[in-house]
């Protein structure tokens, strides 16, 4: 069984309760839950929630939502005690704050999974210089491959000549590219991952994915060049809003 499931957190440092911030009158979580009814009708989709405001908006709406515990350090945590719940045998981990994913992105991550990976990831080219340097933005390098090397919140590989004297030209060719907050897991992997401690790297760039690596994991990773919108400042918020409102 294949299932999409989207861990949602209420609390948010950046921006506090964003899941049910409203965008065009819309929370949006809804906003996340449509686009995947929308682009991947035929899978089964759950959110994965630590708060009854969540659920109760969630399964108002008419979608699915399992309450978790609220002590989670990370998503796939939370998204590991959900499939105790559903009993997936594949599980896509789509962000609840991200509401432009793609169906093409969806399967791209199954087929990986189909193909023997144990766990998969995607990421698409940078193309501005400001992007690169934003910490928000999260950079992942890859081995020929096909496998992560490294995800950083920093501006990788290190620019010794200087970062001042590169452009977005520069950026677009760069071997580095913008991870995006997509994942695929086969089950017996996700309870492998959640068994593991925190990593040290994971603990300094609160960036879970890192812990598979520390830990000699292979993660695989697709290039695709439909972006997505993460939602993590009110100035997110306002941009995505100008977009949907066109």
């Amino acid at each position: 069984m294949l299932a999409i499931v989207a861990p949602a957190r209420l609390a948010s440092t950046r921006f506090p309760e964003k899941l049910l911030h409203r965008i065009g009158g819309k929370p949006l979580i809804l906003w996340v839950a449509e686009r995947i009814r929308d682009e991947a009708p035929s899978i089964p989709v759950f959110f994965a929630v630590d708060d009854e405001r969540l659920r109760d908006v969630v399964e108002g709406a008419g979608f699915r939502a399992i309450m978790t515990r609220t002590d989670h350090q990370s998503g796939t945590d939370r998204l590991a005690e959900a499939n105790e719940q559903i009993g997936a045998d594949v599980l896509i981990n789509v962000q609840a704050d991200e509401p432009m994913v793609a169906a093409s992105q969806i399967e791209a991550l199954a087929g990986f999974i189909e193909g023997g990976a144990t766990m998969a990831t995607l990421a698409t080219p940078f193309r501005t210089r400001k992007d690169f340097l934003d910490p928000n933005q999260v950079k992942v390098t890859i081995s020929e491959g096909g496998d992560a090397l490294y995800f950083s919140r920093a501006p990788i590989p290190y620019y010794r000549d200087g970062f001042a004297s590169f452009d977005d030209a520069w950026v677009a060719e760069a071997p580095t590219f913008r991870h995006l907050g997509l994942y695929a897991y086969r089950a017996e992997f996700l309870r492998t991952f959640c068994e593991l401690p925190q990593g040290k790297l994971e603990a300094i760039e609160k960036l879970e994915q890192l812990r598979a690596l520390e830990n000699g994991y292979a993660i695989k990773v697709g290039l695709t060049e439909e972006s997505s919108i993460g939602i993590d400042t009110a100035e997110d918020a306002a941009a995505f809003e100008a977009l949907v409102r066109g």
